[in-house]
C-alpha cells in the first residue's frame, strides 16, 4: 500500500472499535430486514378483509414474485464488492463507473423481465396452482406488480453501492419510508378514502408500485450524491457484474431447490407434517434472514480491506464477524426454544401441533450454524470469491438432495430426519466457509 492509502486504513474506525463499528453498519441492515417482513404482515392484514380468494390470490403472487427478485440478488451483492473494494483502494472513479454500470443494467433487466412476464401472467398463476376467480385475481395483481420490476432491481443496485461505500443507514431509512408508505396508500387504495373509490386487491398492487418506485428514486439519488455523480457505463463492468451473476444465480437456485424438496418431502408424508413444515420453514427463514446482517456488514468491511491490501485487517474483521453471528445465532436458538408455545398456537393447526414440536428442537437449534453459513457468506462475498460458494452450494445441495431421498417416508420419523438432512445442509455450507478462512483452503483470497 501507499503510504495515503496506509493512513487512510489506520485510521478507519474499525481499528479502533472493531465490534462496535462492526455492530454499527449490521444494525440498520438488520432493520431493513425487519421493515420488509412487517410490511408483509400488513397487507396480509388489510386484504385478509377482503376475504379468502383475495388473500390467497395475494399469497400465490408474492410467493412468485419473491422466488422471482431473488434470482436477481447479485445486483446488490456484486455492486457492493465492487464499490467497497474500490472505496478501499481510494479510486472513486472506478466506484462510480461500478455503481453506474449496475444501476442502468438492473434498470434494462428490469424492463425486458415486466415486458417477458406479461404474457406469461396466467401460466404463472396456474403454476401457482391458482385456479379460476383465484386465478383471475392473482394475474391482475401480477400484471400490475410487474410494473415495478425495474425500481425492485435498481434499487438492489442502489443499496449495494451504498453499502459498498458502509452507508448502511440510507438504505434502512429509504427501507422504512417506503414500507410506510406502502401501507398508507394500502389503507387508502385498498378500501378507499373520499373521493378515491375501493379498488381491493388491485389498488394493493398499485400502493407496492408506487412504494417502490418512490424507493428506487430516492435510492439512485442517494447514490450518485455519495459518489460525486454518475460515470460512462463500462461494458468490462457489465460484463463482470454477470459473471458474479452466473455463480449467484446456479447458487441461489440450489438454495431455494433445497428447500424446495425438503417441502415436497414433508408435504408427502402427510398433511399434519405439510402444515408444520410451513410454520418451521417461515420462522427459519425469518431468522436466517436476519442474520444475514451480519453478512452485509462483513462484506462492506472485508471488500474495503481487500481493496486497500490490507488483507491481516480483512481477516480480522471475518474473526469479528463470526464471532457476532455465532453469538447472535445462539440467542436466536434460546429464545425460539421459549417461544416455541406461541409460535405454535400462532401459526399451527391444533391437528399437525404434534409434528411440529417433534421437528421444533431441531431445526431451531441449527441457528447458530445458519448464522455461520450467512456470515461466511458475507466474508467471501467481500473479496469476490463468488465461485467457491457456488461450488460449496452445489455440493451441499446434491449431499442434501441424496439424503432427502434416500429417506423412507412411511416411516413415524421421517419427518425428524428431513429436518436431521435440513440442518446437515446448513452445516456443510457452515462448515466450507470456515475452512475458506481457516486455514484457509485451496486459493483462498484471504490465505497467506
Amino acid at each position: 500500500m501507499s503510504e495515503p492509502e496506509t493512513a487512510a486504513v489506520e485510521t478507519h474506525d474499525f481499528f479502533r472499535r472493531p465490534h462496535r463499528t462492526f455492530l454499527r453498519l449490521a444494525l440498520p441492515v438488520l432493520l431493513s430486514l425487519i421493515a420488509e417482513p412487517l410490511t408483509g404482515i400488513a397487507d396480509t392484514a388489510f386484504v385478509a378483509r377482503l376475504g379468502s380468494v383475495p388473500l390467497a390470490a395475494l399469497g400465490v403472487a408474492v410467493t412468485l414474485l419473491s422466488s422471482l427478485f431473488w434470482i436477481f440478488n447479485f445486483l446488490g451483492i456484486g455492486t457492493q464488492t465492487a464499490v467497497a473494494q474500490a472505496f478501499g483502494r481510494g479510486n472513486q472513479i472506478a466506484a462510480r463507473e461500478a455503481a453506474t454500470s449496475a444501476v442502468v443494467a438492473a434498470l434494462v433487466l428490469g424492463v425486458v423481465m415486466g415486458l417477458a412476464a406479461w404474457p406469461w401472467l396466467d401460466s404463472l398463476a396456474a403454476f401457482m396452482g391458482a385456479e379460476g376467480e383465484m386465478a383471475h385475481a392473482a394475474v391482475a395483481y401480477l400484471g400490475i406488480r410487474f410494473v415495478s420490476a425495474p425500481a425492485i432491481l435498481v434499487m438492489m443496485a442502489s443499496f449495494g453501492a451504498l453499502r459498498g461505500l458502509q452507508d448502511m443507514r440510507t438504505p434502512f431509512w429509504i427501507a422504512a419510508t417506503l414500507n410506510a408508505l406502502n401501507i398508507g396508500l394500502d389503507a387508502v387504495l385498498i378500501f378507499g378514502l373520499g373521493p378515491i373509490p375501493a379498488y381491493g386487491l388491485v389498488g394493493a398492487a398499485w400502493a407496492t408500485v408506487v412504494s417502490q418506485w418512490f424507493g428506487a428514486t430516492w435510492a439512485i439519488l442517494a447514490a450518485r450524491s455519495a459518489l460525486g455523480g454518475a460515470a460512462p457505463v463500462r461494458v468490462r463492468n457489465v460484463t463482470r457484474l454477470f459473471v458474479v451473476g452466473r455463480d449467484l444465480v446456479a447458487r441461489t437456485g440450489l438454495l431455494l431447490l433445497f428447500l424446495l424438496l425438503a417441502t415436497r418431502a414433508a408435504t408427502q408424508i402427510g398433511p399434519h407434517e405439510g402444515a408444520a413444515q410451513q410454520a418451521v420453514r417461515q420462522v427459519w427463514m425469518l431468522a436466517a434472514f436476519l442474520l444475514d446482517a451480519f453478512a452485509a456488514s462483513a462484506q462492506s468491511l472485508v471488500g474495503f480491506f481487500v481493496g486497500s491490501g490490507a488483507k491481516a485487517v480483512a481477516r480480522r474483521v471475518a474473526r469479528v464477524a463470526c464471532v457476532w453471528g455465532l453469538g447472535a445465532g445462539t440467542l436466536v436458538s434460546i429464545g425460539l426454544v421459549f417461544a416455541e408455545a406461541g409460535i405454535a398456537w400462532l401459526l399451527v393447526p391444533v391437528e399437525a401441533q404434534g409434528a411440529f414440536a417433534a421437528v421444533w428442537l431441531i431445526a431451531i437449534l441449527a441457528q447458530p450454524l445458519n448464522a455461520l453459513a450467512f456470515v461466511t457468506d458475507g466474508i467471501h462475498w467481500g473479496t469476490g470469491d463468488y465461485r467457491y460458494l457456488r461450488n460449496v452450494m452445489v455440493l451441499a445441495s446434491l449431499a442434501g438432495a441424496l439424503g432427502l431421498s434416500l429417506l423412507d417416508l412411511r416411516t413415524p420419523a421421517a419427518f425428524v430426519w428431513i429436518w436431521v438432512v435440513t440442518d446437515a445442509w446448513v452445516a456443510v455450507r457452515a462448515l466450507f466457509g470456515v475452512l475458506r478462512l481457516w486455514p484457509a483452503i485451496g486459493r483462498a483470497p484471504l490465505g497467506g
